[in-house]
Protein backbone atom coordinates (compact mmCIF):
# COMPACT_ATOMS: atom_id res chain seq x y z
CA UNK A 1 0.00 0.00 0.00
CA UNK A 2 1.15 3.54 -0.74
CA UNK A 3 0.60 5.65 2.32
CA UNK A 4 1.89 9.15 1.93
CA UNK A 5 0.84 12.49 0.53
CA UNK A 6 3.31 15.31 -0.06
CA UNK A 7 1.76 18.53 1.13
CA UNK A 8 2.07 19.49 4.79
CA UNK A 9 -1.30 19.36 6.52
CA UNK A 10 -3.04 17.12 4.00
CA UNK A 11 -2.97 13.40 3.31
CA UNK A 12 -4.40 11.38 0.49
CA UNK A 13 -6.63 8.31 0.35
CA UNK A 14 -4.48 5.19 0.33
CA UNK A 15 -3.95 3.51 -3.01
CA UNK A 16 -4.39 -0.26 -2.61
CA UNK A 17 -1.88 -2.45 -4.41
CA UNK A 18 -3.39 -5.78 -5.55
CA UNK A 19 -2.26 -8.69 -3.40
CA UNK A 20 -1.09 -11.95 -5.01
CA UNK A 21 -3.69 -14.68 -5.39
CA UNK A 22 -3.41 -17.30 -2.60
CA UNK A 23 -1.95 -20.61 -3.70
CA UNK A 24 -5.11 -22.56 -2.89
CA UNK A 25 -7.60 -20.02 -4.24
CA UNK A 26 -8.12 -21.89 -7.49
CA UNK A 27 -9.13 -25.06 -5.65
CA UNK A 28 -11.14 -23.40 -2.89
CA UNK A 29 -13.03 -20.88 -4.98
CA UNK A 30 -12.49 -20.61 -8.73
CA UNK A 31 -12.88 -24.23 -9.80
CA UNK A 32 -16.00 -24.79 -7.71
CA UNK A 33 -17.55 -21.55 -8.93
CA UNK A 34 -16.86 -22.13 -12.59
CA UNK A 35 -18.11 -25.72 -12.30
CA UNK A 36 -21.39 -24.44 -10.89
CA UNK A 37 -21.78 -21.82 -13.62
CA UNK A 38 -21.09 -24.40 -16.32
CA UNK A 39 -23.49 -26.91 -14.78
CA UNK A 40 -26.27 -24.32 -14.67
CA UNK A 41 -25.32 -23.06 -18.16
CA UNK A 42 -24.89 -19.55 -16.85
CA UNK A 43 -22.91 -17.41 -19.33
CA UNK A 44 -19.69 -16.15 -17.75
CA UNK A 45 -19.79 -12.57 -18.91
CA UNK A 46 -23.47 -11.74 -19.24
CA UNK A 47 -25.72 -10.42 -16.46
CA UNK A 48 -27.25 -13.07 -14.22
CA UNK A 49 -30.84 -13.87 -15.19
CA UNK A 50 -33.41 -12.36 -12.84
CA UNK A 51 -33.93 -14.45 -9.72
CA UNK A 52 -30.86 -16.62 -10.29
CA UNK A 53 -28.32 -16.84 -7.48
CA UNK A 54 -24.86 -18.36 -7.32
CA UNK A 55 -23.12 -20.07 -4.39
CA UNK A 56 -20.86 -17.81 -2.27
CA UNK A 57 -17.65 -19.82 -2.54
CA UNK A 58 -15.74 -16.53 -2.18
CA UNK A 59 -16.47 -16.72 1.54
CA UNK A 60 -13.94 -19.55 1.72
CA UNK A 61 -11.16 -17.06 1.00
CA UNK A 62 -12.27 -14.24 3.30
CA UNK A 63 -9.57 -15.09 5.85
CA UNK A 64 -7.00 -14.88 3.06
CA UNK A 65 -8.45 -11.59 1.84
CA UNK A 66 -8.34 -10.11 5.33
CA UNK A 67 -4.75 -11.24 5.85
CA UNK A 68 -3.56 -10.16 2.40
CA UNK A 69 -4.81 -6.60 2.93
CA UNK A 70 -3.79 -6.32 6.59
CA UNK A 71 -7.44 -6.10 7.61
CA UNK A 72 -7.80 -2.63 6.08
CA UNK A 73 -11.07 -1.73 4.37
CA UNK A 74 -10.19 -0.71 0.81
CA UNK A 75 -12.58 2.24 0.98
CA UNK A 76 -12.48 3.47 4.59
CA UNK A 77 -8.75 2.87 5.20
CA UNK A 78 -9.67 1.63 8.68
CA UNK A 79 -8.96 -1.79 10.22
CA UNK A 80 -11.82 -4.29 10.21
CA UNK A 81 -11.96 -6.87 12.98
CA UNK A 82 -12.28 -10.27 11.31
CA UNK A 83 -13.62 -12.09 14.37
CA UNK A 84 -16.64 -9.79 14.65
CA UNK A 85 -17.85 -10.66 11.16
CA UNK A 86 -17.44 -7.02 10.10
CA UNK A 87 -15.27 -7.86 7.07
CA UNK A 88 -16.73 -8.84 3.72
CA UNK A 89 -15.75 -9.56 0.14
CA UNK A 90 -16.67 -6.75 -2.21
CA UNK A 91 -16.96 -7.83 -5.84
CA UNK A 92 -15.73 -4.66 -7.51
CA UNK A 93 -17.49 -5.68 -10.71
CA UNK A 94 -20.81 -6.92 -9.29
CA UNK A 95 -21.37 -10.65 -9.62
CA UNK A 96 -24.86 -9.94 -10.98
CA UNK A 97 -23.30 -7.99 -13.83
CA UNK A 98 -20.52 -10.45 -14.63
CA UNK A 99 -20.80 -13.87 -12.93
CA UNK A 100 -17.56 -14.92 -14.59
CA UNK A 101 -15.76 -12.54 -12.23
CA UNK A 102 -17.61 -13.72 -9.14
CA UNK A 103 -14.91 -16.28 -8.44
CA UNK A 104 -11.84 -14.24 -9.43
CA UNK A 105 -9.42 -13.03 -6.76
CA UNK A 106 -8.49 -9.89 -8.67
CA UNK A 107 -12.13 -8.74 -8.58
CA UNK A 108 -12.23 -8.81 -4.76
CA UNK A 109 -11.75 -5.83 -2.45
CA UNK A 110 -11.75 -6.17 1.34
CA UNK A 111 -14.58 -3.99 2.62
CA UNK A 112 -16.56 -3.41 5.77
CA UNK A 113 -20.04 -4.89 5.54
CA UNK A 114 -21.59 -1.43 5.82
CA UNK A 115 -19.58 -0.06 2.91
CA UNK A 116 -20.18 -3.19 0.84
CA UNK A 117 -23.92 -2.84 1.38
CA UNK A 118 -23.80 0.82 0.33
CA UNK A 119 -21.84 0.00 -2.81
CA UNK A 120 -24.18 -2.83 -3.80
CA UNK A 121 -24.28 -3.21 -7.58
CA UNK A 122 -23.06 0.34 -8.24
CA UNK A 123 -20.40 0.50 -10.94
CA UNK A 124 -19.52 4.20 -10.71
CA UNK A 125 -17.40 3.95 -7.54
CA UNK A 126 -13.68 4.48 -8.08
CA UNK A 127 -11.55 1.35 -7.86
CA UNK A 128 -9.11 1.42 -4.88
CA UNK A 129 -6.61 -0.41 -7.10
CA UNK A 130 -6.63 2.50 -9.55
CA UNK A 131 -7.04 5.48 -7.22
CA UNK A 132 -4.03 7.78 -7.16
CA UNK A 133 -2.81 9.27 -3.92
CA UNK A 134 -3.61 12.85 -4.91
CA UNK A 135 -7.27 12.35 -5.81
CA UNK A 136 -8.71 12.49 -2.27
CA UNK A 137 -7.75 14.85 0.53
CA UNK A 138 -8.02 14.41 4.30
CA UNK A 139 -8.18 17.05 7.02
CA UNK A 140 -6.58 15.46 10.05
CA UNK A 141 -8.29 17.47 12.78
CA UNK A 142 -11.81 17.01 11.41
CA UNK A 143 -11.53 13.71 9.55
CA UNK A 144 -13.11 15.33 6.49
CA UNK A 145 -12.45 13.78 3.07
CA UNK A 146 -12.97 15.77 -0.11
CA UNK A 147 -11.80 15.81 -3.75
CA UNK A 148 -8.49 17.45 -4.56
CA UNK A 149 -9.52 20.92 -5.82
CA UNK A 150 -6.95 20.84 -8.65
CA UNK A 151 -8.44 17.77 -10.36
CA UNK A 152 -10.09 18.20 -13.72
CA UNK A 153 -13.85 18.52 -13.35
CA UNK A 154 -14.69 15.03 -14.65
CA UNK A 155 -12.36 13.30 -12.19
CA UNK A 156 -13.37 15.59 -9.33
CA UNK A 157 -16.98 14.57 -9.97
CA UNK A 158 -16.07 10.86 -9.83
CA UNK A 159 -14.23 11.38 -6.54
CA UNK A 160 -17.14 13.34 -5.07
CA UNK A 161 -19.62 10.70 -6.22
CA UNK A 162 -17.53 7.93 -4.62
CA UNK A 163 -17.45 9.84 -1.33
CA UNK A 164 -21.20 10.42 -1.46
CA UNK A 165 -22.24 6.93 -2.60
CA UNK A 166 -20.15 5.16 0.05
CA UNK A 167 -20.75 7.68 2.81
CA UNK A 168 -17.01 8.19 3.32
CA UNK A 169 -17.51 11.67 4.76
CA UNK A 170 -20.45 10.90 7.05
CA UNK A 171 -20.17 12.35 10.58
CA UNK A 172 -19.67 8.91 12.10
CA UNK A 173 -16.75 8.11 9.80
CA UNK A 174 -15.21 11.53 10.40
CA UNK A 175 -15.54 10.91 14.11
CA UNK A 176 -13.70 7.58 13.90
CA UNK A 177 -10.72 9.22 12.22
CA UNK A 178 -10.76 12.12 14.65
CA UNK A 179 -10.98 9.77 17.65
CA UNK A 180 -8.01 7.76 16.39
CA UNK A 181 -5.95 10.92 16.11
CA UNK A 182 -7.06 12.30 19.46
CA UNK A 183 -6.31 8.97 21.15
CA UNK A 184 -2.82 9.07 19.69
CA UNK A 185 -1.95 12.65 20.66
CA UNK A 186 -3.37 12.00 24.14
CA UNK A 187 -1.03 8.98 24.45
CA UNK A 188 -3.92 6.53 24.69
CA UNK A 189 -2.63 4.47 21.76
CA UNK A 190 0.80 3.85 20.29
CA UNK A 191 2.18 4.64 16.86
CA UNK A 192 2.03 0.93 16.06
CA UNK A 193 -1.65 0.76 16.98
CA UNK A 194 -2.45 3.89 14.94
CA UNK A 195 -0.64 2.52 11.91
CA UNK A 196 -2.47 -0.80 12.12
CA UNK A 197 -5.98 0.47 12.82
CA UNK A 198 -6.03 3.82 11.02
CA UNK A 199 -3.26 3.96 8.39
CA UNK A 200 -4.80 6.97 6.65
CA UNK A 201 -4.60 9.00 9.87
CA UNK A 202 -1.15 7.58 10.61
CA UNK A 203 0.11 8.73 7.21
CA UNK A 204 -1.16 12.26 7.79
CA UNK A 205 0.29 12.40 11.32
CA UNK A 206 3.66 11.36 9.94
CA UNK A 207 3.28 13.86 7.09
CA UNK A 208 2.92 16.65 9.67
CA UNK A 209 5.83 15.41 11.78
CA UNK A 210 3.54 14.43 14.65
CA UNK A 211 4.86 10.91 15.14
Amino acid sequence: MELYGKEKGLAFVIHVSPAPEPADFDVKVRRKGLKHLAGKRIPLHSPLPSGVGIPPYWRDCLDDLHKSYNGICAYLCIYIERVTGAASTDHFIPKSADPGLAYEWNNYRLASMTINAKKGICQTVLDPFKVRNDWFRLELLTGRIYPNPVLRIELKTLVANTIELLGLDKPGIRNIRNCHFQDYINNNISQTYLQKYSPFVYAEAENQGLL
